[in-house]
C-alpha cells in the first residue's frame, strides 16, 4: 500500500493555516501534518517529520518563503496573497511546482492536491521513467493551475464556503474565511446587489444595527 503524501502547512496565520490543514487532510492520499508559523519552526518540522510536500505562504515573519523552498529540496506549491509577477516568477525559479494567489476556492486547492498526487505517482522515486512519463508529469501539473472558471471570482467562492446555511456577519465570515472584514464586506455587497446573499439587520440593544448575511438557495 502507497504511504500517505506527508503535507507542511507553512502560514503565519492560524486560521487560514488551519483552513488549509482541513483541505489536505480531507483529501485521500493526504496527512496534514502540524502546520508552521514561521521558516523557524518550519525548518524543524522538516528535520523531525520529514514531509513529502509544502503548501508555504511567500512572506512569514522571519524571512522569505520562496527562498525558503529553493533551499530546502522539498516538493513544494506557494499560496500567497502576493500578486505582482516577479514574485510569481521567483517563485517558479526557486522550484515551486505552483502557485495559488489568497484567497482561493477550496476547491483550488483540492485539485493542485489531486494533480500533485498523479504527477508524483508518475514520477516515482523508485523506477526509471520514460520521456513520455515526464511529459504526462508536467502536463498534469499544469492542468491544476486551470481550474474551471465559475460565474463568481474565487474570493466570492470563498467567502459563501465560509458562510455556509448559517446567517453570519462580515467579521464573522472575514475570520472564517481568512480575509480581511473589509474585504469580505466590499465582496458581500457586490453579492447582495446580484442577488446571491441576502443581507439582515440585527438591532442590538446599543448601536447600530449589524449587517447579517445569508446565502440565497435555488
Amino acid at each position: 500500500m502507497t504511504a500517505p503524501v506527508r503535507v507542511l502547512v507553512i502560514e503565519d496565520d492560524f486560521r487560514v493555516a488551519g483552513l488549509h490543514c482541513d483541505i489536505v487532510a480531507e483529501r485521500p492520499g493526504f496527512v496534514a501534518l502540524e502546520p508552521a508559523r514561521t521558516l523557524a519552526d518550519a525548518a524543524t518540522a522538516i528535520r523531525a517529520e520529514h514531509p513529502d510536500l509544502l503548501l508555504v505562504d511567500a512572506f512569514l515573519p522571519d524571512g522569505d518563503g520562496v527562498a525558503f523552498i529553493r533551499d530546502v529540496g522539498v516538493d513544494a506549491f506557494v499560496l500567497s496573497a502576493a500578486t505582482d509577477a516577479r514574485t510569481v516568477r521567483r517563485a517558479l525559479r526557486s522550484g515551486a511546482l505552483g502557485y495559488l494567489v489568497k484567497p482561493f476556492a477550496r476547491r483550488a486547492l483540492t485539485d493542485l492536491l489531486d494533480h500533485y498526487l498523479r504527477f508524483r505517482n508518475i514520477l516515482d522515486d523508485d523506477r526509471a521513467v520514460t520521456q513520455e512519463d515526464i511529459d504526462r508529469g508536467l502536463a498534469i501539473l499544469r492542468a491544476g493551475g486551470d481550474t474551471p472558471s465559475v460565474s463568481r471570482s474565487a474570493t466570492e467562492q470563498v467567502l459563501l464556503e465560509a458562510l455556509g446555511d448559517a446567517e453570519s456577519s462580515a467579521s464573522e465570515i472575514a475570520d472564517l474565511a481568512g480575509v480581511s472584514r473589509a474585504t469580505a464586506q466590499r465582496h458581500l455587497s457586490t453579492m447582495a446587489e446580484r442577488g446571491v446573499v441576502d443581507v439582515r439587520l440585527r438591532y442590538g440593544t446599543t448601536g447600530r444595527p449589524e449587517h447579517r448575511y445569508l446565502r440565497v438557495r435555488g
